[in-house]
């Protein structure tokens, strides 16, 4: 396998409850390196932005809105084949169904408020990067 670089995101349920630390953990864990992070608060704009992709479902208000309520963390994890890494240590988009362990399973609240975000390709990966860092912040 390649080494990868993928986004992350620890939603701003997860940061209000400080579980950045024990969510990171399992990153690390998994092999995956931290080689970019902020804590940042969005506004509803810059959310808006970046799930422009979602533009036209239902929940992208709510989302949207959501991901503006408090701080997120916007962070670049590094490793062999870390995007399937990554959306495997977060578990299923719903609590319910996400294996035990994932951080999912352990820390969302529910389908909505499900503490992680990450890049599902190469391709959205380089996208989210950019939008959050530039070149001079990746320092893996």
């Amino acid at each position: 396998m390649a080494i990868q670089r993928t986004f992350s995101i620890i939603k701003p349920d997860a940061t209000a409850r400080n579980l950045t630390g024990k969510i990171n953990a399992k990153f690390e864990e998994a092999g995956l390196r931290i080689v970019a992070q902020k804590r940042i608060h969005l506004t509803k704009a810059q959310a808006g932005v970046f799930y422009a992709v979602h533009a036209e479902r239902p929940f992208y208000d709510e989302l949207c809105e959501f991901m503006a309520s408090g701080p997120i963390v916007a962070q670049v994890l590094e490793g062999e084949d870390a995007i399937a890494t990554n959306r495997a240590v977060m578990g299923a988009t719903n609590p319910a169904d996400a294996a035990p362990g994932t951080v999912r399973a352990e820390f969302a609240q529910s389908v909505g408020e499900n503490s992680v975000h990450g890049s599902d390709a190469p391709e959205t990966a380089a996208v989210e990067i950019a939008y959050f860092f530039s070149g001079l912040e990746l320092v893996g």
